[in-house]
């Protein structure tokens, strides 16, 4: 049995961090049935924060509003329309009706719900992306962070009262810097067992096939040989 140890930097506001769970998830099914004994083969998701631009005010902005001052009113429209397409092909009903904005207090509640195991964090994590994404949400919003953390498996007093603090914002913080430090300048990021990586929202096919090899650097390391087929 191999175990799959998989960390994933990835910031709130990234749509293709969002791509990125959708298509690694999609993997991980997609293993279980192809592989033969992958079925008892075990993952673990362990997300990790990232500041695409720290610089974000802390109350939200409309989504197209930011856009527009980043890459002109004019290529918004391309814009949206690339990204509902690639949505679309995910199961992703992208609204960019949202507001963006300072994302550390939801990586603290990605923190928060990591100290409850990793199903709790991964469940969460799915809940603010889809908050966020699709239902038009502001990721700067006590409510929307307090919303997506109870439907996430979190109880409701606690996730008030750890946001109404600042528990989990030091590691929350260090943990951006560690992931600056070792070369992690875009979002998303898989390692995958310390040693295999996928750079971006890439396809199923490609996180398919780095399990794989994964698998057989595993297989290799505990001495496990295929028996013979000859005489």
């Amino acid at each position: 049995m191999t175990h799959f140890d998989i960390k994933v930097v990835s910031d709130i506001v990234c749509p293709f961090c969002y791509l990125g769970k959708k298509r690694v998830e999609k993997a991980i099914d997609l293993y279980k049935k192809r592989v033969p004994g992958g079925d008892q083969d075990t993952f673990n998701l362990t997300w990790y924060p990232f500041y695409l631009d720290p610089t974000l005010p802390k109350k939200g902005v409309p989504i197209h509003e930011h856009m527009a001052a980043k890459f002109g009113a004019d290529r918004i429209e391309m814009l949206d329309r690339r990204l509902r397409m690639m949505g679309q092909a995910d199961g992703i009903n992208f609204t960019q009706q949202g507001k963006v904005g300072n994302t550390r207090d939801a990586h603290r509640l990605a923190q928060l719900a990591k100290t409850k195991g990793l199903e709790t964090q991964n469940s969460v994590m799915a809940e603010l992306f889809r908050s966020y994404f699709e239902e038009g949400g502001d990721v700067t919003s006590r409510e929307m962070l307090i919303t997506a953390g109870k439907k996430g498996g979190l109880e409701e007093t606690e996730v008030k009262g750890w946001l109404e603090s600042d528990e989990g914002g030091k590691e929350v913080d260090q943990e951006v810097d560690q992931a600056c430090r070792a070369g992690v300048h875009s979002v998303p990021n898989f390692t995958i067992n310390g040693r295999f990586t996928v750079y971006g929202a890439q396809g199923v096919e490609d996180f398919l096939g780095e399990f794989i090899a994964a698998k057989e650097e595993a297989t290799k390391s505990s001495g496990f040989q295929k028996p013979s087929m000859g005489c």
